[in-house]
């Protein structure tokens, strides 16, 4: 049974942080954050802009877009960052109360920015192993900004960090924007090179670590994981995007857009390269930043703005997250064809 794409929605914050404030907060000279980081201006969250806030508004548009009823809604799945309005708390089921989709249940998941392309997998699962379950919302936020000390080195790979939302709604025995396959790839040799050092178990948060701005991102080893991740990040980036195509049935060459995290320009266009890809086949979102998991949502919103997506680009979601988690999922988008292959 097929599983479409039926809704797409992206809110994005109108606060935004320029190339020079990065350089001016970090010490570094502005043309490094402009071509080596890639950074024209990122999205930055206003006082009253939150994390499952903003997951709200891109699902409202999304099931607007989907043109459905939220009670058709029959599981809500919030994929966005821990970093939101309150610990130990379900966003899930918040997001199903203020979108009305009283006849869902709704839980979260978490897989840093590789999230959601774990959510469009699980998505699909649910729906093909149970015939209750035909309509699935997805929708997630991220403003890990908060977390980022412009003045510590160790995380200048990740000053690009910004904020919004997206969502998308997704059917069982949908024709058009069909989900393919997915694939995943996790390595733990990485599982603590990147965290937050205070406010868990083992350190838990007190005034003096707050007074002492600790509670931002760190690297563990800088030198040691830039080492190890370096090369094998790149070479999971293209084995993930030919194990989803090739799950999907098709040839590296029937791709015709990848949406892609934001990274490193040099990165990025290494990936386009080993896919005989243009520019125009992609996005780099250097006047958004880095929006965590919801990078691949809006790299396929603004192509469909764009005008560059046609009825029947084959088009690969390519995530990256830390822990590290790789991540690609593969859609046909228009309308399914008969003569399409189909893996199930």
């Amino acid at each position: 049974m097929s599983v479409g794409i039926i809704g797409l929605g992206v809110y994005l914050p109108k606060n935004r942080m320029t190339n020079e404030e990065i350089a001016k907060l970090a010490n570094i000279p502005v043309h490094i954050v402009k071509t080596k980081m890639g950074i024209e201006e990122k999205t930055i969250a206003g006082d009253d802009e939150h994390t499952v806030g903003m997951a709200i508004s891109a699902a409202k548009e999304a099931v607007q877009n989907a043109n459905i009823n939220p009670k058709a809604i029959d599981v809500v799945i919030y994929f966005g960052e821990e970093h939101k309005e309150y610990p130990l708390w379900t966003a899930g089921i918040k997001i199903q109360e203020e979108i009305g989709a009283t006849n869902a249940w709704a839980f979260d998941i978490q897989l840093r920015c590789g999230t959601a392309i774990l959510a469009i997998k699980l998505a699909k699962s649910l729906m093909n192993s149970d015939e209750n379950i035909n309509t699935v919302l997805l929708a997630g936020g991220y403003r890990n900004h908060d977390l980022i000390d412009f003045t510590n080195p160790r995380t200048r790979f990740m000053f690009n960090l910004g904020a919004g939302g997206g969502a998308l709604v997704l059917q069982k025995g949908a024709t058009e924007n069909i989900v393919y396959e997915s694939d995943l790839i996790t390595d733990g040799s990485f599982s603590e090179d990147v965290l937050v050092p205070v406010g868990g178990t083992k350190q838990p948060l007190t005034p003096q670590l707050l007074e002492q701005g600790l509670y931002y991102f760190d690297v563990t080893d800088p030198e040691g994981m830039k080492t190890r991740l370096e090369q094998k990040s790149l070479d999971n980036f293209i084995k993930v995007i030919r194990n989803s195509l090739m799950k999907s049935g098709f040839k590296e060459q029937d791709l015709s857009y990848l949406a892609m995290l934001h990274m490193k320009k040099s990165a990025h266009d290494y990936v386009l390269k080993v896919f005989e890809l243009q520019e125009e086949n992609s996005i780099y979102l250097s006047k958004y930043g880095h929006i965590g998991q919801i990078d691949q949502i809006l790299s396929l919103k603004l192509a469909l703005e764009e005008g560059k997506l046609k009825e029947g680009d084959i088009v690969t979601l390519v995530s990256a997250g830390i822990g590290y988690a790789w991540g690609a999922t593969t859609i046909q988008w228009g309308k399914r064809k008969e003569t399409d292959a189909w893996v199930n």
